[in-house]
C-alpha cells in the first residue's frame, strides 16, 4: 500500500500460490514483521492478493485478516467517492453499544405502604434521615442494640456503598413521665437510706409498702406484667421471713442488720414506689430530674461506641429545645389543630383526620382507638381521671402536659408545663430537616401511637402530607423467644451480651438476619455468628500466608488456567448477588451467605491447589479477600484499616502488629522448622516434643498460631490470644476425652478377655451341672437329659444344648493348649 499507487513492499511472489489457505498463511506470515498500514489507497499487489482471497482469512491468521479488513474497507471507499477524492481521509467504522442487562435498583421496606418501594431521595444524593433514640432513664439493652446497630448497618450500607450523602438525626428524650418517675423514686429512695432506718423500721415500712403492691399484682391482667410482680414479690418474701423470724427470736443486732439490708435491697422497688406516692409531690427540685438522664445518656453512648455503632451527625436533646416546642404547638394551634384545656394543650385527631389534606394514622389505622395503646403513649403520670377528662377525644393526645406537684416545669402560653412525648420528634426533626425527610427510624412498637402522632402534629404544622417519604423499622427483639422488656425487668444489658461475646459476633448475628423481621437473641444465635466469624477469619488468615510467600514483582502475575477463570466467574456472580441483595431492602442475610458460598468456594480452590502441589494465584485470592474486606467494613464488622481481613490486637489498637511481628516469627518458623527436620533424622524425640511445646504452649500465649503441613512449609497466623486459648483448651478436653475412651475400650476388652479366660477354664462336663435350677439328671459327659421337673429333653431342645456344649469343649481344649505351651 501507498500514497502513489506503487507497492509498499515486494510481495508478488504471493500472486503465485493458487492455493487460499496456503496464501493466507503465507500473507500473515510475511505481514508479521511489516507494517501493512503504509499508506492511504491499495496498491494494485494489493488488489491482486485481495481479489485472490474469496473471504476473510481465518482468525489465527491476525495480520492477515486486519490487512483484509482494511482492504475491503479502502474498496468500499473507492466505490462510493468520486475520483477527486480517492486520497481522501479513512474514516472509522459505524459503532453501536452493546444491549447490557437490566441493574438492580435500591428498594426500601416503607412502612407507609408496607411494600418495598423503589428509593428515591427528595434531593438528588442527599439522603436526610431522622431516628428515634433512647429514653434514658437506665442501663441500655439488646432492644436497643436492636435498632443502633440494624439502623448503623443500614445507614453505613447507603453511605458507604450506595455512596449516598447521609445526614443522621438522632434525639435523646431526657423529659418524659418515666424518667421523672425513676427519678423522684431513686431521690426518695437514696433519702431513706441516708436515714439509716433500724430493722424494726425497714420491717414495718416494707410490709406497708407491700399491701397496695400486693393489690395491684392481683389486679393485674398482662400475663407477662402479672410474672414480673410475681417474681418481685417472691424475691421480698425471701428476704422477709428470715428477718421476721430473727427479731421474733430476738436475735442480736449482728444477725438481724444483715437480714434487714437484705431486705431493704430485695425491696427496694417496692419502697420506692410507696415512697413516691406518699411525698413525691414534695420533689420539686428541677436538677433532680436532669441527673439521672445525663448519667444514663453517658452510658448509653459508652454502649453505643463499644458496639462500633457510628454516632449521630446531629444530637438533639428534648430539654435544650423546650422554645422550639413551645412555638411548634403553638403553630399547630393557630392552624387549628391544637386545643388548650386545664393548662394542657391537645392535639384534635378529629379536626386533622377530616381535613381533606390529612389523614390520621397513616401507618397503623387499624389502631385507632386502641385506647391502651393510646394511654401507654402518654405516660403513666398523664392518664389520671382528671387528665382524661379534659380532651375533647379519648383518641386525642397531649401536644403540652401542665405540670402537677413534683413533675419538672418551663414557662409557656398556657403556664407552667413541660413537653408531650410525641411532641419532641416533630419540633427537634423539624427544626434539622425542615418540612420533609427522606427517611424515619425507629422500633416496630414505635410506630402507634408514637410515630403516627409525630406524622399528624408535624403534617399540621407545615400544612402537608410529605413529612416523611420513608419509614423504617427495626423488627423486634426476643431472648430465647420471650418478649424482652426493660418496664417488665426482663432485659439483657448490652455490656452483659458484651461480657459473652464481642462487639462484631453480635453486628454479625444482626446481620445474618433481616434487620425487619425478629430476632431471637439465643445462644445458637450468637454461637452461628461466632462459627460465621471464625469461617471467614481462617479464610483471610491462609490468604495472608499464600500473600506472604518470596515473589518478585513480576512473579504477582500469573497465569490464570480453568480452575482460576471458573473461581472468577464465579467471584463475578458472588458480587452481582450482593449487590442485588442490597439492592432488594438491604437484605443482608442474604449477602452474608452469598460472602460465605464465595469463601467456600475460594477454600476448595486453595485445597485442590494445594493438594496437586500448586500455588494459589496471588492476584485472584487476594481480590477475594478484599472484596470481603471491603464488605465487611460497609458493614461495620471491621473497623480499622486492614486491607484484608479482621484487625490483630483487638478494637481499638492501631499499630500494624502483623507486619511489624511476622519477619521475627518467620525466621524462628524456620528455624524450628530445620530442628525438626534435623531431629526426625537423628530421632532426637527430645527435640520434637520442645517443638511442639513451642507450637501448642508457648506461641499461643504470644497470639500466635503455627499450623504444620506434611511436606509443606509451616503456616505462620496471627490469632487473637484468647480464641487460640480457648482452642487449645477445647483440644485437650478432646485429647483427654478421647484418652478416656481409650482407657475404656482396653478397659472393656480386658474384661471381656477375663470372662473369656474365665468362661474357657470350664470343663464341658461341668458347663450344665452348674444349672440345677434347669436341669435335673445328665449322662456321663455332664450333658443334661432332664429338665428341673424331671421332665425328659426334647430332640430340639437336647439338639441346641449340644450345640452349646460342643462350643464349650472346643474352647475349653484350646485353654488346656495354652498351658501346655506355656501361655
Amino acid at each position: 500500500m501507498s500514497t502513489s499507487g506503487e507497492p509498499a513492499f515486494e510481495f508478488g511472489f504471493l500472486l503465485q500460490i493458487d492455493e487460499e489457505a496456503a496464501l493466507a498463511a503465507a500473507l500473515n506470515d510475511y505481514l508479521i514483521s511489516r507494517s501493512y498500514l503504509a499508506g492511504f489507497t491499495p496498491s494494485q499487489t494489493d488488489q491482486k492478493v485481495f481479489k485472490l482471497l474469496r473471504r476473510p482469512p481465518d482468525p489465527h491468521h491476525v495480520h492477515a485478516l486486519r490487512w483484509y479488513r482494511h482492504i475491503a474497507s479502502l474498496q468500499l471507499e473507492l466505490l462510493l467517492l468520486p475520483d477527486s477524492s480517492l486520497k481522501g481521509k479513512r474514516v472509522q467504522p459505524p459503532w453501536s453499544p452493546p444491549a447490557g442487562t437490566d441493574v438492580p435498583q435500591l428498594r426500601l421496606y416503607n412502612s407507609l405502604t408496607r411494600a418495598k418501594e423503589p428509593f428515591v431521595p427528595q434531593n438528588g444524593n442527599k439522603v436526610t434521615w431522622y431516628c428515634c433514640g433512647p429514653t434514658v432513664y437506665d442501663a441500655s439493652h439488646m432492644g436497643h442494640a436492636r435498632s443502633y446497630i440494624s439502623f448503623d448497618i443500614l445507614r453505613r450500607i447507603l453511605r458507604d456503598y450506595f455512596k449516598y450523602d447521609v445526614l443522621y438525626c438522632m434525639n435523646i428524650t431526657d423529659i418524659d413521665d418515666k424518667i421523672i418517675k425513676r427519678a423522684r423514686q431513686n431521690f426518695l429512695l437514696d433519702q431513706y437510706k441516708e436515714k439509716k432506718p433500724q430493722p424494726a423500721q425497714i420491717l414495718q415500712d416494707v410490709l406497708s409498702a407491700r399491701g397496695p403492691f400486693q393489690t395491684g399484682l392481683a389486679s393485674t391482667t398482662d400475663p407477662d406484667k402479672k410474672q414480673m410482680l410475681e417474681r418481685l414479690d417472691a424475691a421480698v418474701t425471701a428476704a422477709l421471713q428470715p428477718l421476721q423470724a430473727a427479731m421474733d427470736s430476738k436475735a442480736s443486732d449482728e444477725v438481724v442488720q444483715p437480714l434487714a439490708q437484705a431486705l431493704l435491697e430485695s425491696s427496694k422497688d417496692l419502697l420506692a414506689d410507696w415512697l413516691d406516692k406518699q411525698f413525691g409531690s414534695q420533689v420539686t427540685e428541677n436538677s433532680i430530674f436532669s441527673i439521672l438522664p445525663k448519667y444514663w445518656e453517658g452510658e448509653y453512648h459508652k454502649d453505643m461506641e463499644a458496639l462500633n455503632v457510628l454516632p449521630a451527625d446531629v444530637l438533639t436533646r428534648v430539654s435544650e429545645y423546650v422554645p422550639e416546642i413551645v412555638d411548634f404547638v403553638e403553630k399547630v394551634i393557630s392552624n387549628g389543630y391544637g386545643y388548650e384545656s386545664n393548662g394542657s394543650v391537645y392535639f384534635d385527631t378529629a379536626k386533622f383526620d377530616s381535613s381533606p389534606t390529612h389523614s390520621y394514622a397513616k401507618l397503623v389505622p387499624e389502631a385507632v382507638g386502641d385506647q391502651k395503646a393510646l394511654q401507654e403513649g402518654e405516660g403513666d403520670l398523664s392518664i389520671s381521671a382528671d387528665r382524661l377528662s379534659e380532651k375533647k377525644s379519648p383518641n386525642d393526645f397531649a401536644l403540652w402536659k401542665a405540670s402537677k406537684p413534683g413533675e419538672p416545669s418551663w414557662d409557656s402560653p398556657w403556664g407552667k408545663g413541660r413537653p408531650g412525648w410525641h411532641i419532641e420528634c416533630s419540633a427537634m426533626a423539624g427544626s434539622i430537616l425542615g418540612e420533609s425527610m427522606d427517611i424515619h427510624g425507629g422500633g416496630f412498637d414505635l410506630r402507634f401511637p408514637h410515630h403516627d402522632n409525630e406524622l399528624a402534629q408535624s403534617e399540621a404544622f407545615f400544612e402537608n402530607d410529605y413529612w416523611v417519604r420513608y419509614f423504617l423499622h427495626t423488627g423486634h427483639l426476643t431472648i430465647a423467644g420471650c418478649k424482652m422488656s426493660k418496664s417488665l425487668k426482663n432485659f439483657i444489658t448490652i455490656k452483659d451480651a458484651l461480657a459473652k461475646n464481642t462487639a462484631r459476633q453480635l453486628r454479625l448475628a444482626f446481620l445474618m438476619h433481616s434487620w425487619k423481621d425478629t430476632l431471637d437473641y439465643s445462644s445458637n444465635t450468637m454461637e452461628s455468628a461466632v462459627q460465621y466469624e471464625k469461617f471467614l477469619n481462617e479464610f483471610f488468615l491462609n490468604v495472608k500466608d499464600i500473600l506472604r510467600t518470596p515473589t518478585d514483582i513480576t512473579g504477582r502475575f500469573e497465569k490464570w488456567e480453568a480452575a482460576e477463570v471458573d473461581l472468577n466467574n464465579s467471584f463475578y456472580d458472588r458480587k452481582s448477588a450482593v449487590h442485588e441483595a442490597l439492592c432488594d431492602n438491604m437484605d443482608t442475610r442474604t449477602a452474608m451467605e452469598e460472602m460465605r458460598v464465595l469463601v467456600g468456594q475460594s477454600n476448595s480452590y486453595i485445597a485442590n491447589r494445594k493438594s496437586a502441589k500448586l500455588k494459589p494465584n496471588r492476584m485472584l485470592v487476594e481480590s477475594i479477600a478484599v472484596y470481603l474486606t471491603n464488605m465487611l467494613k460497609v458493614f461495620g464488622a471491621i473497623e480499622e484499616s486492614e486491607s484484608i481481613g479482621f484487625p490483630v490486637g483487638g478494637q481499638g489498637q492501631n499499630v500494624d502488629l502483623e507486619s511489624t511481628v511476622m519477619p521475627y516469627l518467620n525466621v524462628l518458623s524456620d528455624f524450628r522448622e530445620g530442628v525438626r527436620k534435623i531431629a526426625r533424622e537423628q530421632k532426637v524425640t527430645e527435640l520434637l516434643q520442645l517443638c511442639d511445646v513451642v507450637r501448642d504452649d508457648t506461641l499461643p500465649e504470644l497470639g500466635v498460631r503455627l499450623e504444620d503441613h506434611e511436606g509443606l512449609p509451616t503456616v505462620v497466623k496471627l490469632v487473637d490470644k484468647e480464641t487460640l486459648l480457648k482452642e487449645r483448651e477445647e483440644k485437650k478436653k478432646m485429647e483427654e476425652e478421647k484418652k478416656k475412651k481409650k482407657e475404656e475400650a482396653a478397659r472393656k476388652k480386658q474384661e471381656q478377655e477375663m470372662a473369656k479366660l474365665a468362661k474357657m477354664k470350664i470343663p464341658p462336663c461341668e458347663m450344665f451341672r452348674k444349672e440345677a435350677d434347669k436341669y435335673s439328671q445328665f449322662d456321663e459327659t455332664g450333658f443334661p437329659t432332664h429338665d428341673a421337673e424331671g421332665k425328659e429333653l426334647s430332640k430340639g431342645q437336647a439338639k441346641k444344648l449340644r450345640k452349646l456344649y460342643e462350643a464349650q469343649e472346643k474352647l475349653h481344649n484350646e485353654y488346656l493348649q495354652m498351658n501346655q505351651n506355656g501361655n
